[in-house]
């Protein structure tokens, strides 16, 4: 393994039953490789996505394992994206950079093979990409006389079909895009080569302070453009309305000149305050007029995704309305909950910081499809804060938690996030690499990666 795998720092061998039985979910034993699809357990085991395959290579078993070694070495190099080997009727082998990541690693695969041999009792098959549960728009495969078996090898990018390609995505303005597999089918962004290239990180094992962004790391994008974004819009008008019927023209006044301050301090040449640069002075001289201003204010920030604290505070409002009425769960990835739970387990301080406010960090948490996670997050920060995007903010979050930056792991998909954490002395930034995530670019390839919040839990 070492010598086939530079990178390699330890590995574990055990004798686990769940790898040892699935190694016989071939009745005939003659299989060379165990292959599983579409399990969010998948991230945890390096180099794969939700919807990519795992090919875990299978060899057979010897007297002893000396005797093993020239099969392990050929599969370990027919197989480059592989971090584990199967031994038939015997256990796996499973490498990473560090213990840490090879002990995290076959965890996962255990839960990976616990699955797949229950998928199997069920009469599924762990390695065929599901026809229906899980979102993606394929396009149709040829078939011939032996129809199903043939779209099935197109699936799966095996027999003489190409890989299924992902069908075009026509947006409002009519342009075409390429659908991504991003929650709520977010087409905005290609990023999947990051997820292919992403290597795991090596997190210091005594940091016991997580600070979390939301948006592509904790929650999808989607999730805050094709959701949180259009219900504010879609009830604005309503909301304008009982606000000045409760009570008064004037708390529509102050929430005008709340988001003209916003947008005053704005750079000169930003597009939002060029386009109301007539009306960032204007105080609407009754109900209608300071509705109507207002509508176009939030209209224009929201279009531009301008993070301010005025902005997200009145958002915030608006969204506790969808929370409290149910028409609002707020999405968060699989991997989150468990990393919270892992957290809590091991003493490690969970906390938020977002462009989006306090408010609306606990909305969400505390209503989310998976109850409210509210109890497992000790502090949450916003643009009160500072910008995500100046070191001095980094500072400030440090000494609110009573730490030296140096001890936070700070996790965020943005690049100039993270290059600000670093300025700060954040001891640990890393990238979130999620399906529909902005592509990394060179800043972004400096921070160590990873696209599934498992990859924390080995600190």
């Amino acid at each position: 393994v070492y010598r086939n795998r530079r990178s390699a720092r330890a590995v574990i061998h055990t004798h686990s039953m769940y790898a040892q039985m699935a190694t016989l979910l071939d009745p005939t034993e003659e299989s060379k490789v165990l292959k599983i699809t579409h399990l969010e357990m998948l991230k945890g085991v390096g180099n794969h996505a939700y919807d990519d395959v795992l090919e875990v290579p299978i060899i057979d078993n010897r007297p002893t394992e000396d005797l093993l070694a020239d099969q392990l070495e050929e599969v370990i190099q027919k197989y480059p994206k592989a971090n584990a080997v199967l031994v038939r009727r015997h256990g796996i082998y499973v490498w990473g950079d560090s213990w840490e990541q090879a002990k995290t690693q076959c965890e996962s695969f255990d839960y990976l093979f616990h699955s797949a041999i229950q998928m199997k009792s069920m009469g599924l098959d762990p390695g065929i990409v599901p026809k229906g549960g899980t979102y993606r728009e394929d396009e149709k495969a040829s078939t011939d006389s032996h129809g199903d078996t043939k779209k099935r090898e197109a699936e799966n990018g095996e027999g003489d079909q190409p890989p299924a390609t992902k069908r075009a995505k026509t947006t409002m303005n009519g342009s075409s895009t390429t659908a991504s597999s991003g929650f709520n089918a977010s087409g905005d962004t290609d990023n999947r080569a990051d997820l292919v290239s992403n290597n795991l990180p090596l997190v210091p094992r005594d940091r016991k302070i997580l600070l979390l962004d939301i948006e592509g790391c904790t929650t999808s994008i989607s999730f805050v453009k094709d959701i949180l974004f259009p219900f504010v819009l879609e009830h604005l008008d309503d909301y304008l309305h009982h606000v000045e019927s409760v009570y008064s023209a004037d708390t529509l006044r102050e929430t005008l000149e709340i988001l003209q301050q916003d947008v005053k301090k704005l750079d000169d040449d930003h597009i939002v305050k060029q386009a109301l640069s007539d009306v960032l002075d204007k105080t609407g001289q009754d109900g209608k007029e300071a509705r109507d201003q207002i509508k176009m204010f939030v209209h224009a920030m929201v279009k531009a995704d301008v993070k301010a604290t005025g902005l997200k505070q009145f958002q915030g409002k608006m969204w506790k309305m969808g929370y409290d009425s149910g028409e609002i769960k707020g999405h968060v990835y699989p991997d989150f909950c468990f990393l919270l739970k892992w957290c809590k387990a091991n003493n490690v301080s969970v906390n938020i910081y977002s462009s989006g406010s306090i408010q609306a960090q606990k909305l969400l948490f505390g209503h989310t499809l998976d109850g409210d996670l509210l109890q497992y997050i000790d502090k949450h920060f916003d643009t009160t804060s500072g910008s995500k995007k100046e070191k001095e903010s980094y500072e400030t979050i440090a000494k609110s938690l009573g730490v030296s930056p140096r001890d936070i792991i700070f996790v965020s998909d943005l690049e100039d996030e993270l290059a600000a954490a670093r300025d700060a002395g954040i001891g640990c930034p890393v990238m979130s690499i999620r399906p529909g995530n902005a592509p990394l670019t060179s800043v972004g390839k400096s921070f160590p990666s990873i696209y599934s919040l498992l990859q924390i839990c080995g600190v």
